[in-house]
């Protein structure tokens, strides 16, 4: 044991991931490698919750999400990255803990609701979707996560996990600390189109994306929409732009664009060419790394072996103290 809290989160591999997931998320993970015994999950089973007519692309996108971690700065050395579907102790879990979670529970989850609505386009009827806080909560327990690094409109999420936790210490005893809600910062990132950044909208700016990509969709980005005109003076609060001059340049830069905007004396494409080059250069890094992974396949392939077993043995000591509590 290292003495720290341990955190897990996890992401669905539905494609490849943007700006948007970087700073919802991603960020925050690498930031914490040192603070906290941290344990990420590819969380390919919950994929299959709302996109279970297509599982042919979930292989590629694992692999794909794999290297965007790694280009981001996560450091195997420094956290367990793993593949949810490798570690079967997640199921039997989920299972035990279907036997004793009131449906309730699950029905008033309003991510739930909201997405039954969302995704009015699939049909959502089904055991899976309804019970997945349920393997969720399988997820953070079985590694005895004292905390869920979240944003907060998530944290009703790990309220339901320690909600069955609670359930089974108070059944079985007690075998399951009550995982907190890490409330992590999380810039609000929109797209190309002032539309939240997805992938669905076709309005992102990929992790994966070269120089030449980025700077071409920067200078498609929407701007102040009532600044019709290179004379007009525009309002830096409503730009997209300005808001990603803000997370990328410099200081000085982003008090220079904010004047020079407000009084038209400078033009949107001229900003844009600005903005590019200091997201480019942000972006570097990533394109670094992510060089070498994509050139070093079988580095890859031990890394997320080494993190599988390395989670699976956890998950297994986890196991024997479960089905000793309830004496199965």
């Amino acid at each position: 044991m290292t003495g720290k809290k341990r955190i897990l989160s996890g992401m669905r591999p539905t494609g490849p991931l943007h700006l948007g997931n970087l700073h919802g998320a991603l960020a925050n993970w690498v930031q914490m490698q040192d603070t906290y015994d941290c344990f990420f999950f590819i969380a390919d089973w919950h994929a299959l919750t709302s996109d279970y007519e297509q599982t042919a692309p979930i292989a590629g996108h694992i692999r794909q999400m794999i290297i965007d971690w790694l280009s981001a700065g996560l450091d195997p050395a420094r956290c367990t990255l793993f593949v949810q579907s490798q570690v079967k102790e997640h199921a039997e879990l989920y299972l035990l803990l279907s036997m004793i979670t009131p449906v309730p529970w699950l029905e008033r989850n309003p991510t739930y609701k909201d997405q039954i609505v969302q995704l009015s386009n699939k049909d959502l009827s089904t055991f899976g979707f309804l019970g997945y806080p349920v393997l969720q909560a399988a997820d953070i327990i079985i590694y005895r996560a004292n905390g869920v690094p979240v944003g907060v409109d998530q944290v009703p999420h790990v309220e339901i996990t320690r909600e069955i936790a609670r359930r089974f210490n108070f059944l079985y005893g007690p075998v399951f600390p009550e995982p907190e809600a890490i409330l992590t910062p999380t810039p609000k990132i929109l797209g190309l189109d002032r539309r939240k950044m997805s992938k669905s909208y076709n309005n992102a700016i990929y992790l994966s994306d070269d120089e030449n990509t980025v700077s071409a969709k920067v200078s498609k980005m929407i701007t102040d929409p009532n600044r019709k005109r290179r004379q007009d003076p525009g309002d830096p609060g409503v730009c997209n732009v300005f808001s990603f001059h803000q997370l990328y340049s410099d200081a000085q830069t982003v008090a220079r664009i904010d004047t020079q905007c407000r009084q038209a004396l400078i033009g949107c494409v001229e900003c844009k060419q600005e903005m590019a080059r200091f997201l480019n250069t942000a972006m570097e890094p990533m394109r670094e790394r992510r060089r070498h992974y994509e050139a070093q396949p079988e580095q890859v392939s031990a890394i997320l072996a080494e993190g599988c077993d390395r989670a699976r043995r956890v998950a297994q000591t986890t196991m024997a103290e479960v089905r000793k509590a309830m004496g199965i």
